[in-house]
């Protein structure tokens, strides 16, 4: 995906206890941590292993890899799947094995939150100058829940009414993280820090045998900081909020987040959303559903066992609200 796809806001750590910022988005990493980086989705990627671990190859495997799911799940590519599908006068469109692996696990996140997170809003974020998919735009419609009139049969990806569309980009990044984990588990690695524009998937230990630290950034636009360090040990994190990606046009400030009940940005109160959760492409989905949901995400989260940080705005400050459990990875 391009850098409209990059709307996870979280600062990065492989550091050692102490550490100190270093610059925008990262903590200053331990010298026994050895780094891979690259480039993917118009954003970077890294990933942090132990010094003495083998990293001969990883980066060309990676780049890969993620090139590979840019060709598949990207709607800024004129010939990537997803495109051809959304663009497709028909019903169906033959897609890969991974495509029809992650759009059904979108199709399921969005019957697990009550439509909260609806991969057909293509079209909606479009019209608010935050993406290029056209076709039907919202409830107006007179389909919603539009997302209930796709399905993916086999090797084909389905839609039952005319003009729908598919998004994958709340999910795809999160799926992205997961098969980079396969790949260097795979390759005898277990220790590890996998970043993609600061969404974070942790395996095992840091080489001082702690947990990886990450620390989630201070959503407020005028901060420059974060709110507070984690621990994470075998576990994924993504955030999703309203700084990144967003603009002010005649008093009022528009966000990429959209509410899909409402077919307009996501207004509120609400700052950002952080998910815990087993894997990345879970913690990817629910941080982009319960920002959409707004005042609603708490309750929500407990509801179906999200372990979540919400933080909104209160005046020039920041309340925060932790559920099942996230509070126990601060630090």
């Amino acid at each position: 995906m391009t850098a409209h796809l990059t709307r996870r806001h979280l600062l990065a750590a492989a550091g050692a206890a102490g550490c100190a910022l270093a610059g925008p988005g990262l903590l200053r990493a331990a010298p026994a941590a050895r780094h891979v980086t690259g480039m993917a989705f118009a954003s970077d990627w890294s990933i942090t292993l132990a010094d003495n671990a083998d990293a001969a190859g990883l980066k060309q495997r990676f780049d890969r890899l993620l090139a590979g799911i840019d060709r598949m799940m990207s709607p800024w590519r004129a010939d990537s799947e997803i495109t051809g599908f959304n663009t497709e006068k028909g019903e169906t469109a033959r897609i890969s094995a991974e495509t029809a692996f992650t759009a059904e696990a979108a199709l399921a996140m969005a019957s697990e939150s009550d439509g909260w997170f609806d991969p057909t809003i293509g079209p909606i974020v479009a019209r608010y100058g935050f993406g290029p998919i056209e076709g039907n735009v919202g409830p107006e419609d007179g389909a919603a829940p539009r997302w209930r009139a796709l399905v993916v049969e086999g090797d084909r990806l389905v839609k039952r009414a005319p003009g729908l569309t598919m998004d994958l980009c709340g999910i795809a990044k999160g799926r992205a993280l997961d098969l980079m984990a396969l790949e260097l588990r795979k390759g005898g690695h277990e220790d590890f820090l996998i970043a993609i524009s600061g969404e974070l998937l942790a395996s095992g230990r840091h080489p001082e045998g702690r947990p990886w630290q990450v620390a989630v950034e201070d959503p407020r636009i005028e901060a420059n900081g974060a709110f507070g360090v984690l621990g994470l040990d075998n576990a994924a994190i993504a955030t999703s909020g309203l700084r990144a990606q967003s603009y002010d046009l005649g008093g009022t400030r528009y966000s990429h987040i959209i509410d899909p009940y409402s077919a307009r940005p996501v207004e509120g109160a609400i700052a950002s959303v952080s998910v815990i959760a087993p894997d990345a492409m879970t913690a990817d989905g629910w941080a982009t559903a319960l920002t959409a949901a707004g005042a609603e995400g708490p309750t929500l989260a407990k509801s179906r066992g999200i372990s979540a940080l919400f933080l909104f705005h209160d005046g020039t400050g920041l309340r925060s609200e932790s559920v099942n459990g996230f509070d126990r990875f601060l630090l």
